[in-house]
């Protein structure tokens, strides 16, 4: 397994989507390096010799990656919540931020049902016993 950019990626891949799991390559910027670097793109990333791992390397600091992006990405998210933007306030309550629906969906963003309002049968049965009780 080469290791490029701090991250081991797969041997037995093409070498643009082995870049690919790389955070913050994507399969164009992965291309694009391969073609700057006239690197074959149908070689798999374990045929690659030190030389076009180092070039890949210099390539790739050039690209926001890894810990720097995530970095990044934290701090513009702490800046919407810090001036009370309304992205920052859907980030601080957990609601998708991009306008997506929420009457019906947004299951990812909202966490598991929690049922409001209406109880359940066991719970009917046990406040129904504790009244015949009194």
């Amino acid at each position: 397994m080469p290791r490029v950019a701090g991250i081991d990626i797969p041997a037995q891949k093409k070498v643009p989507y082995a870049l690919t799991y790389i955070y913050g390559v994507g399969i164009s910027t992965a291309k694009k390096i391969v073609k700057q670097l006239k690197i074959n793109p149908d070689k798999r990333a374990s045929d690659l010799d030190g030389q076009e791992i180092n070039a890949l390397q210099k390539a790739l600091e050039d690209v926001l990656t890894e810990g720097n992006l995530r970095r990044v990405i934290n701090d513009n998210i702490t800046r919407l919540k810090r001036i009370k933007s309304y992205r920052g306030l859907r980030h601080m309550m957990g609601l998708p931020v991009r306008g997506q629906r929420t009457r019906v969906n947004a299951r990812t963003r909202k966490g598991k049902r929690k049922t409001v309002g209406a109880l359940s049968k066991e719970m009917a049965a046990k406040m129904e016993a504790a009244k015949t009780q009194a």
